[in-house]
C-alpha cells in the first residue's frame, strides 16, 4: 500500500495545484512546522493529476491559501490516537493562527470535492469491505498503550473489539450483527481503541465514530436499511458515555499530551533532515569507475 499521501494547495485566485510525497504517515506532525515551511517543501513534489485513490492514499492535506483553510486526514500518527489526538488538533491550530483547521473523514475523495472535482475519481468500489476479526481480551494485538482496533457495544449489555487496520466494521452493514454472534466478549473495553459502534437492535439504531477516515462513510445508512444511523465524528466520549461498557484508561492530557507529540515531531523532523542529507550525497558523489 505505500506510505503516500496527496497534497492540494489553492492559491488565492482559485487554482489548485497537486502533489505527492512519501512521508504519509505521521504527516500531521509535518503540520506542527506551520505553513510557511509546508508550502516550502513542496515544489519538488509536484505532480501532474494523479490522484491517490481510497486504497492508496495513506493521508492527505490541502491548504486554502485565499480561504485560510487547512483540511487533512490521517490514518498513522498522533491524530489517530486517543490519547494524543486533543494535544495534536490543540498544536496543529496554535502553529497555523488565523486559520481553520479541518479533521476530513472521508479522505481523499473529500479533498477532491472541495475544489470542485468528481470525488468518485479517488473511490474503490471493486471490492467489499475488509473484514475486521474480533479479539479475546488477552490477544497480544491489543497489548501497548496504542492497540487500535473498533469496540462494539451492544445496548449495555455485551462489548466486543475487531482489530485495525482492516475497514471499519460499521461498512459490513447489518451481516456484522451474524458475525457478533460469536464475537469473544470483553465485559468493559478499556482500551484506547481508534474507532467504535454502539448497537441499540431492540430500536434498531446505531452511532459510529472513528480518529481515522473511513472511506464511502456517507454510505453506511444505506448498509443498515431500516436503521436509523448516527456518525460521531471523533466524539468517543458520546460512545463512552452511552453504553457504560467503553470506559478508557484514564490518560495524561494536557502538558503531558502535548509533551509526547512534540516529542515525536522533532524526532520526525530529525528523521526527515537525514534522509535529505543521504539523498543529497548519493546524487552529489561521482560513481565509481567499474573495474576492467
Amino acid at each position: 500500500m505505500g506510505d503516500r499521501a496527496n497534497i492540494i494547495v489553492v492559491r488565492e485566485n482559485g487554482t489548485h495545484e497537486l502533489y505527492r510525497t512519501g512521508w504519509a504517515v505521521g504527516i500531521d506532525l509535518d503540520l506542527l512546522d506551520g505553513p510557511a515551511v509546508v508550502l516550502a517543501s513542496l515544489p519538488e513534489l509536484r505532480q501532474d493529476g494523479w490522484w491517490l485513490d481510497d486504497a492508496m492514499a495513506r493521508a492527505g492535506v490541502l491548504v486554502d491559501l485565499g480561504r485560510r483553510v487547512l483540511l487533512f486526514f490521517a490514518h498513522e500518527g498522533p491524530s489517530t490516537e486517543l490519547r494524543h489526538r486533543a494535544a495534536m488538533l490543540e498544536l496543529i491550530r496554535e502553529r497555523w493562527p488565523g486559520w481553520e483547521v479541518r479533521r476530513l473523514y472521508d479522505g481523499p475523495a473529500e479533498l477532491r470535492a472541495y475544489v470542485g472535482l468528481d470525488p468518485e475519481y479517488v473511490r474503490c468500489r471493486d471490492s467489499g469491505p475488509d473484514l475486521a476479526p474480533f479479539l479475546a481480551p488477552d490477544d497480544d494485538e491489543l497489548a501497548g498503550p496504542d492497540p487500535g482496533g473498533v469496540v462494539v457495544t451492544v445496548g449495555t449489555a455485551r462489548c466486543h473489539v475487531a482489530a485495525g487496520p482492516f475497514d471499519h466494521p460499521v461498512r459490513e452493514g447489518v451481516s456484522l450483527l451474524d458475525r457478533l454472534a460469536d464475537a469473544p466478549e470483553h465485559g468493559v473495553c478499556r482500551l484506547h481503541v481508534g474507532a467504535g459502534i454502539h448497537l441499540v437492535p431492540e430500536r434498531r439504531r446505531l452511532a459510529w465514530w472513528s480518529l481515522s477516515p473511513t472511506p464511502h462513510a456517507d454510505d453506511v445508512p444505506a448498509l443498515w436499511p431500516g436503521w436509523t444511523v448516527e456518525f460521531w465524528q471523533d466524539d468517543w466520549k458520546r460512545h463512552a458515555g452511552a453504553c457504560g461498557r467503553f470506559s478508557p484508561a484514564p490518560f495524561g492530557a494536557g502538558a503531558e499530551a502535548r509533551s509526547a507529540v512534540l516529542t515525536e515531531a522533532r524526532e520526525r523532523r530529525a528523521a526527515r533532515a537525514g534522509h535529505r542529507a543521504l539523498v543529497t550525497r548519493l546524487r552529489t558523489t561521482p560513481a565509481r569507475p567499474q573495474a576492467g
